[in-house]
């Protein structure tokens, strides 16, 4: 046999279960199976992610329909990728998958998952194996990401040797009542069955890990297939519930200086900068106009615009924001406020409430906090643990490097004031009764944690701002500077990409 397909070799020998011993078995199964299901939506601390690859018909589709019929299926989510619609495409190639990730304690079965696409887009020479290394890559860091947040991943490749398919094909070919069987897809993949095989087996190497291993399923007889896959189902759940938590691997922080200058360079900005009223007007409108003529560039169309707007309490982000906006049109633009996580954000992986609200190529959107929250406000008050937020720093400049793969142009800003000048505008607000909402107990009593939250945002300015997405610190106890330095930084952005797309 050809070396190269060696992996599969035993997923080519005929395994095969007879009717008795099926029938034998399955009642104790699927009462298992049903049991593990239910415990682990009551538990609610872990989503299953079951990814359906192979060669067509293998025996994918009935597979699914069984484990279907053998568990609740109001707690089993099937999605489909097929061709990407519109909307998709001016996406980041992932954003489809995060937004159709099962909550936690239930089951998603994804058909035409992220390894469907790039297996399909290098069988048909759509890239080279440095570009499908790259896509490998990916979805190595992708499921980490989400096992660490307590998912569990089943990775199945449905298998058939070439002169199985072959005869399959002929068999069904030939009989008038079960041709319709036969789809395109078939046809397409018989042709190409060596190629998708061997590149079948780059992509389970590389990405067979613990945490998210490959399973190899004979799809010949539809006995042996379907006890394997439950099987498997049922002892990777029955392990996940005999552990309290989810392992985490050893932590990948992002680089820390050995000097670390992070409170220096926060500390070191000249909070006294300022623009006398005339100055901020002229500079303004000036800004705001140039804003509103690079949205309208037509180059837009390969690019979307993200802000990041972090800083301190009272820093002046919301006059900032509404500054940005004043130069658009509504419908160009969205405005995301971050608060505490909704009972369905958190029964998701935290980054999922943000990959659903990245913009489209030509749209902008602005986030009021941010991502960042995990290694600011869930540091300092301790509503996430150590793992969890020292582990955030790789997988946002992860998240952040997928998105200006696709284009988008991110944008960070964190506002920076001096204590004195907080403390003179939470008095402000005291006063004032169309700005009393603005101030709450939670902003006093952050005051006196002062210290904590300088610590922690040097520590993310340092581990997080990077040549494709740097961090922009505004000096903003004099607002007008601060505004018309954050769209001075939007247009200065814009402007960079634009001229990037000519060089390429």
């Amino acid at each position: 046999m050809n070396q190269e397909l060696c992996m599969f070799e035993s997923a080519e020998i005929g395994h095969a279960i007879d009717d008795e011993t099926y029938e034998a078995a399955l009642p104790q199964l699927r009462e298992a199976l049903l049991e593990a299901q239910i415990d682990l939506h009551e538990q609610a601390g872990r989503q299953i992610i079951v990814l359906i690859n192979g060669i067509e018909g293998a025996g994918k589709g009935e597979t699914v329909k069984l484990l279907s019929e053998w568990m609740d299926p109001r707690l089993i989510e099937v999605r489909t990728f097929d061709q990407q619609t519109d909307e998709e495409l001016a996406h980041p190639p992932v954003w489809r998958y995060w937004r159709q990730l099962p909550a936690k304690g239930r089951m998603g079965i994804f058909f035409g998952n992220w390894y469907s696409q790039m297996l399909q887009d290098r069988v048909h020479g759509r890239f080279k194996d440095a570009v499908l290394d790259q896509a490998i890559s990916g979805a190595e860091r992708l499921e980490k990401m989400l096992c660490d947040e307590g998912a569990l991943i089943f990775k199945f490749w449905f298998h058939l040797s070439k002169k199985q398919m072959k005869l399959r094909l002929k068999t069904l070919k030939d009989d008038p009542l079960h041709s319709w069987r036969i789809s395109p897809l078939d046809w397409q993949q018989s042709k190409t069955y060596d190629k998708f095989v061997r590149f079948g087996e780059r992509v389970l190497r590389r990405t067979s890990r613990e945490y998210a291993p490959w399973h190899v399923i004979e799809g010949v007889d539809a006995n042996y297939r379907s006890l394997t896959v439950g099987r498997l189902l049922l002892e990777g759940m029955q392990a996940a519930l005999n552990k309290a938590e989810p392992e985490t691997a050893a932590l990948t922080v992002g680089p820390l200086a050995i000097h670390s200058n992070e409170l220096t360079l926060l500390d070191s900005l000249d909070l006294s900068l300022n623009l006398s009223k005339d100055d901020y007007q002229q500079q303004l409108i000036t800004e705001q106009a140039r804003l509103s003529g690079n949205m309208r560039d037509k180059r837009m169309k390969s690019h979307a615009l993200l802000a990041v707007f972090e800083g301190n309490d009272a820093a002046g982000k919301g006059g900032a924001i509404r500054r940005v906006a004043a130069a658009l049109d509504p419908r160009q633009y969205a405005i995301v406020p971050i608060a505490a996580p909704t009972q369905d954000e958190r029964a998701q992986p935290y980054l999922w409430r943000f990959w659903r609200q990245i913009p489209a190529r030509g749209k902008f959107t602005i986030f009021d906090r941010s991502w960042y929250g995990r290694v600011l406000v869930e540091r300092v008050e301790g509503f996430c643990s150590e793992s969890d937020w020292k582990r955030a720093y790789s997988e946002i400049n992860d998240f952040e490097e997928q998105l200006t793969d696709a284009g988008v142009v991110v944008v960070k800003f964190w506002l920076a004031i001096d204590q004195q000048t907080q403390l003179e505008r939470f008095k402000e607000r005291e006063k004032i009764p169309f700005k009393r909402y603005k101030i709450t107990e939670d902003d006093w009593r952050n005051r006196k944690k002062w210290p904590d939250y300088r610590q922690a945002v040097g520590d993310m300015v340092d581990r997080t701002s990077t040549e494709i997405a740097p961090w922009t610190l505004i000096e903003a106890n004099d607002k007008r500077w601060a505004r018309v330095k954050v769209l001075r930084t939007l247009n200065e952005a814009l402007e960079a990409a634009f001229a990037r797309d000519r060089k390429n």
